[in-house]
């Protein structure tokens, strides 16, 4: 049985949803995004856009408000966390403008380095907040075996970092998942047989707590009490990917070696549902090269059963093989992001990536498959 939280909560209400909350009650289109993994995209659910907790929201939203027009964008991407979340905003989420609410949810993808952690979670806000100054954000965390076992979970107490310097209300079910757990009343074991992915009455739960939340935070007058932070206030981490951005792989330069090409529908693939247009290469020596200006930068990967080890150098340091091959490589193609270490100053990054020929032992080849270009 897991330990009791310590400060566990359900809601942090911070500064609410106020401009939200006050959209909604003048004329006009909203637009809801909600970014995250996996569990945000849908998984578990039966069908993602009608009993996902993320599709039930959106319903409640609509229902609730039904003279207003809603526009709902799924910006989930199982498998990924905060840093390819800060990446991924304005292409994922920011494709057709400024959005009104942004749902942030990495607590389960997130891994054990905090400054990593931070890095994503505050670049996330920091973007948001320059680029679509008028949303308000909500943080989410869902449950997981990692966040259903206390003192408070590592990965929730990091982002509440990022959340309360910020501001930035968030909405904990992992924690009212665990008070159902120690008073018998829920069986998750039942509810996410894999501990992560709910299954259609899990997303229900979900979707209860965060109307709950809802209804509290745009049915309450706006706290007066509240101040808005100085913007923008110091950053917790001078690293994060405030400027994080996905690249075309077209932005770099490529040796003959490679070609153009797309997964074949008989190619399995996982964790991505857009276009798979790569370049790819086998031939040991294939090389690419591209600059970005910023403090760090890296590249998306379309890693799979045949995909070997590459290795990186730059601004003409040493080079440095990665091997990013593991058992979810064995069975399917999905996107895999590899930055390089963050530096402590900003300015040009000349970047060199080249097969190495070499491959994992369990891997059926050498190939390199370029997805997209990350840049900060």
């Amino acid at each position: 049985m897991p330990e009791p939280y310590n400060n566990g909560f359900f809601m942090a209400k911070r500064g609410g949803l106020p401009r939200f909350r006050t959209k909604l009650r003048h004329n006009g289109s909203l637009r809801v995004a909600f970014l995250g993994g996996s569990i945000t995209e849908g998984a578990g659910a039966s069908e993602a856009e009608s009993t996902s907790w993320r599709a039930l929201t959106a319903q409640y939203l609509q229902t609730a408000y039904p003279r207003r027009t809603f526009e709902f964008i799924n910006a989930g991407v199982g498998g990924t966390n905060s840093t390819l979340g800060a990446h991924r905003l304005e292409e994922h989420v920011l494709y057709s403008g400024a959005v009104d609410l942004l749902f942030v949810e990495f607590s389960v993808n997130d891994g054990e380095d905090r400054s990593e952690s931070v890095r994503g979670m505050e670049g996330i806000v920091r973007q948001c907040r320059r680029l679509s100054p008028e949303a308000d954000i909500c943080f989410v965390y869902t449950a997981a075996p990692k966040n259903l076992a206390g003192p408070l979970p590592f990965n929730i107490a990091v982002h509440e970092e990022v959340a309360d310097y910020y501001g930035i209300p968030a909405v904990n079910f992992a924690f009212r998942i665990y008070e159902g757990i120690q008073s018998g009343v829920i069986d998750w074991s039942i509810l996410a047989p894999d501990g992560y992915h709910p299954h259609d009455a899990g997303h229900a739960l979900y979707a209860v707590y965060m109307q709950e939340y809802l209804v509290s935070a745009l049915g309450e007058p706006e706290d007066g009490a509240w101040k808005p932070k100085v913007w923008p206030p110091a950053p917790l981490e001078a690293g994060n990917y405030e400027h994080g951005t996905l690249l075309p792989y077209n932005a770099a330069s490529y040796s003959a070696d490679f070609r153009t090409a797309e997964l074949l529908r008989a190619e399995p693939l996982m964790n991505w549902r857009f276009s798979t247009e790569h370049k790819a290469a086998e031939q040991p020596g294939a090389e690419l090269s591209f600059t970005v200006t910023g403090q760090s930068a890296g590249v998306l990967l379309l890693y799979g059963p045949d995909s070997g080890i590459f290795e990186y150098s730059v601004n003409g340091e040493p080079f440095t093989p990665v091997n990013l091959f593991d058992d979810w490589c064995l069975n399917a193609y999905r996107p895999i992001p590899a930055l390089f270490p963050v530096r402590t100053t900003h300015g040009p990054l000349s970047i060199v990536i080249r097969s190495t020929g070499q491959k994992d032992v369990n891997s059926k080849g050498t190939g390199l498959r370029v997805l997209k270009l990350l840049g900060n």
